[in-house]
């Protein structure tokens, strides 16, 4: 929502300054996104006299110009405009001046071997408009050596201002002087809107073709004729303001409903009086409709839209946009004004339908005054005839102003049990009042009825939401909150949460780097790592490559990674904690984490050293990653099972799934496969793991967070290597976990430290190696006893793997 100063003070008479007013606009809610004050970027541009224009000695389309910008002192000025001619006043720019019509800075030139000091300027240069056919022609009377920003009255800053859905009163100028107004910078104009009698019956007669159950669609319809206008250019004084608010001026009696649109925030709609043909109709369009529309495009209309239609067709979408055909132009001599309520659910689907986004659906989609329907029509009406001159008739109206009373019981210790803080009685009634509230009652409890304007207040904390805002935040002061209980306060976060927060912790530990991708990928990518669904395709995705919820984290961090080595760095690692969708119900949403690497980011360091380069990235890395994160999470791994092979985009020979128990897998890890390196054309070596945190198993509850007591030995642990000859399909792990069974209390660790195929070992066998390291605790372990824990270890194993002890 964008608004002059000048605008604002038509509604408000007040002293306040610039800064003053956009302060307070922030602090009521209204947020101030930013002032354009045009004269400071037009400072340097002065109202100048052409005093002689000769032709240039080495150029057919230039004029060489002594030019007088009032300080006495004629410049000499190379000018192209084919306007340009001794005695004019137009607008000069000096050297050193920013042009943003050219987005240069102005120097002294030489052009085709003249001098030039400066430069007159068009419209389109000073970023006013589209005419570059030449340089601007202002009356002989402008004053010569005066500010252009004065002179042409572009000193009136323009406030931009970030409304909230729930404010449809302040997308009209009004209604933001009503909100400054209740907080005393100033005082609301309330001048009296008189209705146009008019003359005559409206010869145009209005139908609402609707069903009972469909009235609401549009409750009610008023439309006037005015016969006899001369639809010219609009006043300059309203030009410059719809211009200043990023509006083109289009001719009087369209700019008049722009004009009401933002000053009172009712749209409105003028069809040319000829170019209708019988009554209107207000109906639901029809199969096969179509509209040419002001904007151009033909828009295909489908039966839950609303249109306005005369004998031969659709003429406008109601509330949104109308038709070329019967859209006034310099011929109109008769103009039907239209100004009607819809349904604000039905505006707002039909223009995310059709695409189309103009001021009215802005308005009409939030809610519009029902009450101001009628004497909106009288105000465009009375612009009308003071603009355009003709004779209006009496309008016709069809429907009726919906029921809009909403009366709230309002106990005024709401105030304070609500937001804390005390205000007076008084204050409070003020305040509402200002508003446009109606309070009745005098004791504790009072009735407080709604104005029409206010379709966002249900109850009554919206009203204590109005006393605060106006009262301003800064008054509440902060207090501790008491404890409710003597007890150490219960933990307010879930266990997935606080697994979210660890799992950030514990991998930006490993050296990874967090990033945030999109939770949209596009569809070929969805389907690459399981998802691409019809049901997770997106229905207004925000760009054709982002049209599907990502089934997996994976895609968004390697096509980051990808970037990131497109740009010299090779050598990455990331990770991503977030939500992945298997399906749309909330069962199919999942929290994960994942991290890959590439090139030679290692946990141990990468790139080139003197010492020697680091290695590229293995399946390796990507299982200590994942294990490191279940370990800080505090998961249990001693049921953890390894199973070979991974999900679909990973190597099936370089990958590893992480499970308890065959129904209970967790996640995986491993190396990309090579068809989805291809497919996201991704270069160098890639691994990667992603792990559910919805899966993991819930810890095991503990009536104490106390940690129990440290226990260290003061024994000599003891370490011992076995080798055993299993087959080659065994994988290491069952090896590690049969050793560990054999003894539980003593042994502390099992580490393998080699692997070995080939001579002395029998075809399709393998050695794995193990260091098991004896931890004892109560006394030191006997040559005998430690020869029995390691009788104990091999037996073990060969029971359980088929292994034998190498020799």
């Amino acid at each position: 929502m964008k608004l002059t100063l000048s605008w604002l003070k038509d509604h408000l008479e007040t002293e306040a300054s610039l800064e003053t007013i956009a302060e307070t606009l922030t602090r009521i809610g209204l947020e101030v996104e930013g002032i354009a004050d045009k004269a400071a970027e037009l400072r340097p541009y002065v109202v100048a006299k052409v005093l002689t224009a000769e032709q240039h000695p080495n150029a057919d389309r230039l004029r060489v110009c002594t030019v007088d910008a009032g300080d006495g002192q004629p410049l000499q000025v190379v000018c192209g405009a084919p306007n340009a001619r001794a005695g004019m006043t137009s607008v000069f720019a000096p050297p050193g001046t920013y042009v943003p019509g050219k987005n240069i800075t102005l120097s002294v030139g030489n052009i085709r071997g003249v001098e030039s000091r400066g430069m007159l300027c068009s419209g389109a240069e000073l970023g006013l408009g589209d005419d570059h056919d030449g340089i601007l022609d202002l009356p002989e009377d402008a004053p010569v050596g005066q500010p252009y920003a004065l002179y042409a009255g572009l000193d009136d800053p323009v406030i931009e201002i970030n409304l909230t859905p729930n404010r449809p009163d302040c997308t009209s100028i009004h209604g933001i002087a009503r909100d400054l107004a209740a907080t005393g910078l100033g005082t609301l104009k309330r001048e009296a809107l008189p209705p146009v009698r008019g003359e005559g019956e409206c010869p145009v007669p209005v139908s609402l073709d609707f069903e009972a159950a469909d009235r609401d669609l549009c409750p009610l319809f008023a439309l006037r004729l005015v016969r006899g206008v001369r639809n010219g250019p609009s006043p300059a004084w309203m030009q410059a303001r719809l211009r200043a608010i990023g509006l083109r001026p289009i001719n009087a009696l369209v700019d008049i409903t722009n004009y009401v649109t933002f000053d009172r925030g009712r749209p409105l709609h003028v069809f040319d009086a000829a170019k209708v043909s019988g009554g209107l109709q207000v109906r639901r369009a029809r199969a096969g409709e179509s509209l040419k529309a002001l904007d151009g495009r033909t828009h295909a209309l489908t039966e839950d839209m609303v249109v306005i239609a005369d004998a031969r067709g659709v003429e406008s979408i109601a509330g949104i946009i109308g038709g070329e055909g019967s859209g006034c132009d310099a011929d109109t001599v008769d103009v039907l004004i239209e100004s009607a309520l819809w349904d604000p659910t039905n505006i707002a689907q039909t223009g995310r339908r059709l695409g189309v986004i103009t001021d009215a659906r802005y308005r009409f989609e939030r809610g519009v005054d029902p009450a101001f329907t009628l004497p909106g029509l009288d105000l465009a009406t009375r612009l009308v005839l003071d603009l355009c001159g003709g004779s209006a008739s009496r309008p016709v109206i069809a429907g009726e102003p919906p029921e809009m009373e909403r009366i709230i019981d309002f106990p005024w210790t709401e105030v304070r049990r609500l937001a804390g803080i005390e205000l007076s009685r008084a204050e409070m009634k003020v305040t509402l009042e200002t508003l446009g509230f109606h309070v009745a009652g005098s004791g504790d409890r009072v009735k407080v009825l709604s104005p029409s304007w206010r379709p966002d207040i249900e109850g009554k904390a919206d009203l204590v939401e109005e006393i605060i805002r106006i009262a301003g935040l800064d008054r509440i002061e902060p207090k501790p909150l008491p404890r409710l209980t003597a007890a150490v306060a219960k933990p307010v976060l879930t266990v997935i949460q606080r697994r979210t927060r660890a799992a950030k912790r514990a991998l930006a530990s490993r050296g990874l780097m967090e990033a945030v991708t999109w939770s949209f990928i596009p569809h070929d990518d969805a389907v690459l790592f399981g998802g691409g669904g019809p049901a997770l395709a997106l229905a207004n995705p925000i760009a054709a490559d982002l049209s599907d919820m990502r089934p997996s984290l994976v895609p968004g961090l390697l096509r980051a990674a990808q970037r990131n080595a497109d740009r010299g760095s090779p050598d990455v690692a990331l990770f991503e904690v977030g939500q992945c969708f298997a399906d749309d119900q909330p069962e199919g949403q999942s929290i994960r984490a994942t991290a890959i690497r590439r090139g030679s980011a290692g946990h141990a360091g990468s790139g080139r050293h003197w010492d020697g380069a680091a290695g590229t990235v293995d399946v390796f890395e990507a299982k200590a990653d994942a294990l490191a994160l279940l370990a800080a999470l505090g998961v249990p791994t001693g049921g953890l099972q390894v199973v070979p092979g991974g999900t679909p985009w990973l190597h099936p020979g370089r990958s590893g799934t992480l499970q308890f128990g065959p129904k209970n897998p967790i996640g995986s890890f491993g190396e990309i496969h090579p068809r989805v390196m291809k497919a996201l054309d991704l270069k160098g070596t890639l691994v990667a793991f992603e792990i559910v945190l919805d899966a993991l198993p819930l810890p095991k509850f503990k009536p104490t967070k106390v940690k129990p007591a440290l226990a260290l030995s003061d024994f000599q642990p003891v370490s011992r290597d076995f080798a055993f000859v299993v087959g080659r399909d065994v994988p290491a792990g069952e090896v590690v976990r049969a050793a560990q069974a054999a003894e539980r209390k003593l042994i502390a660790g099992i580490d393998v430290f080699d692997l070995y195929e080939g001579t002395g070992i029998p075809e399709g066998a393998k050695s794995v190696a193990i260091a098991v390291r004896l931890q004892p605790v109560d006394k030191t372990l006997t040559d005998a006893e430690i020869e029995a824990v390691s009788a104990r270890i091999v037996a073990e194993v060969a029971r359980k793997t088929g292994a034998s002890l190498r020799s």
